[in-house]
């Protein structure tokens, strides 16, 4: 499935229908008063955050959306059938952005199952009945329904992790995220293998929680290089981050400090709080340098700012438990995915099948 984080569409919600213009008319009755019913109410435009749905590219074939119209009054004072909503589905984690600035956003879904009316149907009109009156006896007046509401506006993705895992291009952090996920990500040897946000689930020491992987960051990302600013939104819901730094420099060339520095810049000038989020910096490819330089790269690190350095190897497994450790100390006492799993049948803790002790990937 393609995976696609945001999409422009128009939606309208439906009109009420048309009040009804009536006259009773019945055995020995010469003149019936009048009896014709309103108008039934026009569909809402209604979005639902549901499971299963992680990419909106649905709305790339279908842009178009439209609300049905309210029924039509009729005699006997019968008053139009109200239009069903209209039920738009959506990913979790999907914002939608008003299309007059880009900017404002009108809801924000987070939770499976939290629904928005975005748009109101038309009311229905009235009929002649409603405008009978002791010096208006006979009204043929009639009102036509509400015109619904149309707009267009953006639908924007950012995805739902407890661990965001940011880097420059070729860092290698697609191999790191195959080792501790059941992900199973493209890896090569150059830069922007990865090229969509990618999700895997770490289990570690009994505990299980998302780690988001996004396409490698350059100078400039913030402000749309790379398209980075549309990657930077997938982590702004992260408890912390894992700053993988390449040790070779086989990236883009740069030292780790530098490499360190770059992205620091990138997630301060993005904002929403994104350069207050706890990092854990990850020295990685340790297999391909010898003691002494892993060791002197973790200094300079360090005296560069970084509170702590995990020597890792991706590729060898070498430094992983240490690291998934540390990011357990983030994170909440039940994580998305274990919650869902609390709620599923299984095994409790403490029965035959617990989770190994020591990390072990999926």
């Amino acid at each position: 499935m393609h995976f696609l984080d945001q999409a422009k569409i128009y939606i309208k919600s439906g009109g009420g229908g048309p009040g009804a213009v009536s006259f009773r008319r019945e055995k020995y009755i010469q003149y019936g008063g009048p009896d014709g019913g309103d108008g039934g109410s026009g569909g809402d435009v209604v979005f639902e955050a549901v499971e299963g749905l992680n990419t909106l590219i649905d709305f790339r074939y279908t842009q178009h959306f439209k609300a049905p119209r309210g029924g039509h009054g009729m005699g006997k004072d019968r008053t139009g059938a109200s239009a069903k909503p209209l039920v738009i589905e959506v990913p979790v984690g999907t914002q939608i952005i008003s299309d007059e600035d880009r900017e404002t956003v009108l809801a924000d879904f987070t939770e499976v199952g939290q629904r928005i009316v975005l748009l109101e149907g038309g009311m229905g009109g009235r009929g002649n009945a409603s405008y009978k009156s002791s010096t208006n006896r006979a009204p043929r007046q009639h009102q036509p329904g509400i015109p619904g509401e149309e707009m267009w506006v953006w639908l924007r993705l950012k995805l739902l992790a407890d661990v965001g895992l940011v880097g420059l291009p070729n860092a290698g952090k697609s191999t790191f995220i195959n080792a501790v996920t059941n992900t199973r990500a493209k890896v090569g040897d150059y830069a922007f293998t990865t090229l969509v946000p990618k999700l895997g689930v770490v289990r570690h020491k009994g505990r299980e929680f998302v780690l988001a992987d996004i396409p490698g960051l350059i100078a400039g990302a913030a402000e749309g290089a790379g398209i980075g600013d549309r990657f930077l939104g997938h982590i702004e819901r992260c408890r912390v981050l894992i700053h993988l730094i390449d040790i070779s420099g086989t990236g883009e060339g740069q030292e780790p400090v530098e490499a360190m520095h770059i992205v620091e810049e990138e997630l301060a000038a993005y904002g929403e709080n994104l350069e207050n989020k706890p990092r854990l910096v990850a020295l990685n490819k340790v297999d391909l340098a010898d003691e002494e330089l892993v060791a002197g790269f973790a200094e300079e690190l360090k005296a560069a700012g970084a509170d702590e350095v995990f020597p890792i190897s991706g590729a060898t497994g070498a430094g992983l438990e240490p690291l998934m450790d540390a990011i357990l100390g983030y994170l909440p006492d039940k994580t998305r995915t274990e919650t869902k799993g609390a709620e599923r049948e299984g095994p409790e803790e403490g029965s035959g099948d617990d989770a190994p002790e020591e990390w072990s990937p999926i």
